[in-house]
């Protein structure tokens, strides 16, 4: 078996009954994972995974079942899965780790993946101005908020999460589209990071484009885009980095 590539993709929402029909994108999405594995030598899943996720010691959200067993078979094949947390499924525990072999990233990491240079995050909050936003991401990271979260009946505290979720730009079907050059805050962080340290690629999800924009001295920031009405991911293999969608 020839696994030579790596996978990047991010923004499944799985789980969010808007866009396409919840459980058709989790069929296309391991449609895709099974199409892709006798070739990957690594997958990144960049966040955003699932459209909302509690995980309690004992308990964990319904659901998911073709996902959760098809990233199982992958690393139990022998494939490394890295799961990013994003903004929508930062509260990921051990269960991911224990029952499906995956590697969890709660922050943005730096790699080196066949001589080019990687920095991988899923993107909320990065280069953000916007101290709502900031404030509220301090809350929902906050690990005594967390405990006392846990302390709430999962029927309360899973239903409240999914009612969050329901009422954001993306349950109410809201898409916010390239703000350009100078008003992307991705772009402008990683703008800053490509001064100090030379980056090749930049990976990130969260904006729910799907798009290449070139940097200085040949850097590049990949929008991953999302799989809420289509599909789209990163390809690298070995020697190019290319952003292709899903039939």
């Amino acid at each position: 078996m020839d696994r030579k590539k790596i996978f990047f993709a991010s923004d499944f929402h799985l789980g969010l009954p808007a866009g396409t029909d919840p459980l058709e994108r989790e069929k296309k999405i391991v449609r895709w994972l099974n199409a892709i594995a006798p070739e990957a030598k690594e997958i990144f899943l960049v966040g955003d995974i699932f459209d909302f996720w509690w995980e309690y010691r004992l308990v964990v959200p319904k659901g998911f079942t073709r996902f959760l067993g098809t990233i199982s078979s992958l690393t139990d094949s022998g494939i490394p899965v890295h799961f990013f947390t994003g903004n929508h499924d930062m509260w990921i525990g051990k269960y991911l780790i224990e029952e499906c072999g995956v590697m969890i990233h709660t922050t943005p990491i730096v790699t080196i993946l066949e001589g080019k240079v990687f920095y991988i995050a899923h993107g909320e909050g990065l280069g953000s101005k916007d101290v709502f936003y900031k404030i509220l991401l301090a809350i929902f990271r906050n690990k005594p908020l967390q405990f006392l979260y846990s302390a709430l009946h999962p029927r309360i505290g899973i239903g409240i999460g999914h009612a969050w979720s329901l009422n954001s730009r993306l349950g109410k079907g809201i898409s916010v589209p390239f703000l350009g050059e100078e008003k992307e805050d991705l772009i402008k962080y990683a703008k800053e990071r490509a001064e100090n340290t030379h980056i090749d690629y930049f990976i990130f999800g969260h904006r729910h484009i799907a798009r290449i924009f070139p940097l200085k001295e040949g850097s590049q920031i990949f929008f991953l885009g999302d799989w809420i009405r289509e599909g789209h991911y990163a390809e690298w293999n070995g020697n190019e980095l290319t952003l292709r969608s899903v039939d």
